[in-house]
C-alpha cells in the first residue's frame, strides 16, 4: 500500500512540474474562466485527461510489450529528458507570467483542453520521453501502480487548472509573478534532481 501511495504522490509532483509551465492549455483555462465560471479549469482538465487516457492505453497495451527488451535504454532517455525539461523550466521561470491580455474564444472548455493538449509539441515530446519512461517503470510493479501514477498526474492538472479558473472567475489576482517564478524554479530544480536520481538508477548497478 505504501508503494502505491508513493507512486501516486510521484505522479502528482511530476504532474505539477508540467501543469505549472505556461502553455496553450493554461491560456485556454484563463480564457474559459473570463465569463466568471470557476468550473472552467475542471472542464479543461477533463478534456486534457481524455487525450492522456488514450495515450495511457496505447503505452500499456502496445508500447509495454514492444519496449520490454529496451527498458534500460528508455530509462536512460527518460532520465536525460527529465534533466533537459528541468533546465528548460528553470530558465523559463525568469520570464514566466500569468498576467496576459487574453480574449475569449468560441470553443468550449472540454474541447479547448483536448485540442490545446493535442496541438502542443511540448505535450508529445514529454509523453514520448519522460511520461512513457515513468509510466512503464510504474507498470513494472503492476497495473495498479500505473493507474496510481496516472491518477496523481491527472490530480495535479485538475488542482492547478481549477485553482487558476477559480481565481480568474472571482476576479482575484493570480499568483504574483515573483511567486510564480519561485514555484517554477523549484519545479525545475526538482526535475533536474529527480532526473539525476532516475538516471543513476538506470545506469549504476544495484
Amino acid at each position: 500500500m505504501y508503494e502505491i501511495i508513493a507512486t501516486l504522490v510521484l505522479g502528482l509532483v511530476i504532474g505539477f512540474t508540467g501543469a505549472l509551465v505556461p502553455g496553450p492549455t493554461l491560456v485556454a483555462t484563463i480564457n474559459a474562466s473570463l465569463a466568471g465560471n470557476w468550473t472552467a479549469g475542471l472542464k479543461v482538465s477533463l478534456g486534457h485527461i481524455v487525450i492522456e487516457t488514450a495515450i495511457f492505453f496505447l503505452i500499456i497495451l502496445g508500447l509495454a510489450s514492444i519496449a520490454s527488451p529496451y527498458t534500460t535504454v528508455i530509462a536512460v532517455v527518460g532520465g536525460f529528458a527529465l534533466i533537459v525539461f528541468g533546465a528548460m523550466t528553470l530558465l523559463g521561470s525568469r520570464n514566466a507570467t500569468l498576467s496576459t491580455g487574453l480574449k475569449k474564444d468560441g470553443s468550449g472548455p472540454y474541447m479547448a483542453g483536448l485540442v490545446t493538449s493535442a496541438a502542443n509539441p511540448y505535450f508529445w515530446i514529454w509523453w514520448l520521453s519522460v511520461g512513457s519512461a515513468l509510466l512503464l517503470q510504474s507498470l513494472a510493479g503492476g497495473i495498479v501502480f500505473a493507474v496510481a501514477f496516472m491518477i496523481g498526474h491527472w490530480g495535479a492538472d485538475t488542482i492547478w487548472y481549477t485553482f487558476v479558473s477559480t481565481t480568474v472567475a472571482k476576479g482575484r489576482a493570480l499568483l504574483s509573478d515573483r511567486t510564480y517564478h519561485i514555484v517554477m524554479a523549484a519545479c525545475g530544480v526538482f526535475l533536474i534532481l529527480f532526473g539525476l536520481y532516475y538516471l543513476s538508477g538506470a545506469i549504476l548497478p544495484y
